[in-house]
């Protein structure tokens, strides 16, 4: 039986090494790629996701797990080998209920649709990836389709990165999110208030060197992390010690330093994983809401936090002494926790960017009941930009074209982001009870206790344990939006 066993980790082993080949392909298109590399890289892309998607569904790894079977029954359930075959078993049978036709051109489109929102963003244009997008729906509706048990087709696009919930589920998390989130809107700081201080001529090179040295003091370090730029922030991880973040400065604002801080958050989860789970699927979270929930935090909770800037602020000042030397730290604060909204999702505030996440689920699940066609999509994201932020897209990349994720045939992720942030706050009041003086320590510079702790009770057990279990370890209970509803409402001054 340990043949098995070693069996298994070797074909899980050579599955991940294809799958991280895979993520160097598109972190060198992200980065380094010149322009016109795009059409053979589209191929390679298509390549690499056919062949792991072909080892998934293969009857070699079913072989092997009906081989395991009768071991998995007398392991420990919490060993690393009981776990494999669990997520494996998991991984296969999903896969196998694709038809190997589907599974090839999901493959094909993704690579195509994805090449194809780069052009078309680059020349404003969405008919330049209208057919394909309708394809790209098509096959999101087949997709589903092979799951046909599921009470809503939209379940086997939110299992695909939250595996354990349901549509349902989530409706019922954003009807207690949502009404906290429009009313801190409605009651938000006049347009005029301090959100300057963020906007000017702010050279990039001296951002990126300022977030360096705070990324340093939570665990970035130049052995095992890269940080490069990109048009869209990212993080891409092919090991432990190899974790590449992207991000975008650009020279008239100071906003994308969080969304460096908040791709940082889902590095630190795969940099802390246990050495035990590397190369197996079990080194990735158990779902996007854990992942996210560690990039709202450092993000968000963390990095918008006026203890952290305490400490923080006199450094950024030293880079900006032009800018900056007359703004008080206070009015900084305020500045980058002031309700404004924009058009844009990744420069939103903490607010404002829960409500972009809701609309963009409510479209997608429209989108696959046909409500919303492909054709009518970009009038139908503005007019929802409108009625739920009240701003209008200056152009097609501030509208449907800004994020990738649909054109990779990533329906089911959005909604990931918010479950995350409500994730992101009861891991944060169990890691304050079990810690205390986390503003004091921050004060100081001092993050390393927050680090370990989340190493030890979050971190290092990847997707060994669901995530229902792994909140329940790692926050003491099950998913709850109370937490995050109390958090907004006592920053932005909500009366409960």
């Amino acid at each position: 039986m340990d043949r098995v066993i070693e069996e298994l980790r070797t074909f899980a082993a050579q599955t991940a090494d294809l799958e991280k080949a895979g993520y160097l392909l598109v972190w060198d298109e992200e980065t380094h790629m010149p322009s016109g590399g795009g059409d053979e890289r589209m191929h390679q892309h298509a390549a690499v996701e056919r062949a792991v998607q072909d080892r998934w569904a293969s009857d070699e790894l079913a072989r092997l797990l009906e081989r395991a079977a009768p071991l998995a029954a007398r392991l420990d359930p919490e060993s690393d080998e009981a776990t494999l075959i669990r997520v494996l078993r998991r991984d296969s049978d999903k896969a196998r209920r694709i038809p190997e036709g589907i599974r090839l051109e999901i493959a094909a489109c993704q690579t195509r649709s994805f090449g194809l929102w780069q052009k078309a963003r680059a020349e404003r244009d969405f008919g330049i990836l209208l057919g394909e997008f309708e394809r790209v729906v098509d096959l999101r509706r087949t997709y589903a389709e092979a799951f046909g048990t599921l009470t809503d087709p939209y379940d086997a696009l939110l299992d695909d990165y939250e595996p354990d919930m349901s549509a349902a589920a989530v409706d019922a998390v954003f009807a207690q999110v949502k009404p906290a989130l429009e009313e801190i809107l409605a009651k938000r700081d006049a347009p005029d208030h301090g959100t300057d201080v963020l906007t000017g001529r702010f050279d990039p090179d001296r951002q990126r060197r300022f977030t360096l040295w705070l990324l340093g003091h939570w665990g970035f370090d130049e052995d095992s992390w890269r940080l490069d730029q990109s048009v869209h922030p990212s993080q891409l991880s092919l090991a432990a010690s190899d974790v590449r973040v992207t991000g975008r400065f650009d020279g008239d604002g100071l906003r994308g330093i969080f969304g460096v801080l908040h791709e940082f958050g889902h590095g630190l989860y795969r940099r802390q994983v246990a050495a035990t789970l590397s190369r197996s699927p079990l080194r990735e979270p158990p779902s996007s809401a854990l992942d996210e929930s560690q990039s709202r935090l450092w993000e968000n909770v963390i990095g918008r936090r006026m203890s952290t800037w305490k400490y923080a602020y006199p450094r950024l000042q030293e880079e900006f002494p032009e800018e900056l030397r007359a703004v008080p730290l206070e009015r900084f604060y305020r500045a980058m926790n002031t309700v404004r909204p924009t058009a844009v999702r990744t420069v939103a505030d903490e607010v404002t960017y829960g409500l972009h996440i809701i609309l963009r689920y409510q479209l997608e699940r429209e989108l696959l009941a046909g409500t919303v066609t492909p054709r009518d999509l970009p009038d139908a994201f503005a007019a929802a930009m409108h009625d739920t932020l009240g701003v209008e897209p200056r152009d097609i990349t501030e509208g449907v074209l800004q994020d990738p994720h649909w054109f990779d045939l990533g329906f089911g992720y959005f909604p990931t982001i918010t479950l995350g942030d409500v994730v992101a706050l009861q891991i944060w009041e169990r890691a304050e009870a079990e810690l205390g003086a986390l503003d004091d320590r921050f004060e100081r510079g001092e993050f390393r206790d927050l680090v370990e702790w989340l190493a030890r009770e979050v971190h290092q057990y990847g997707s060994k344990f669901s995530a229902p279990e792994t909140l329940r370890r790692a926050a003491g209970g099950p998913l709850d939006a109370g937490p995050y509803v109390t958090y907004l409402r006592n920053k932005y001054g909500v009366d409960t």
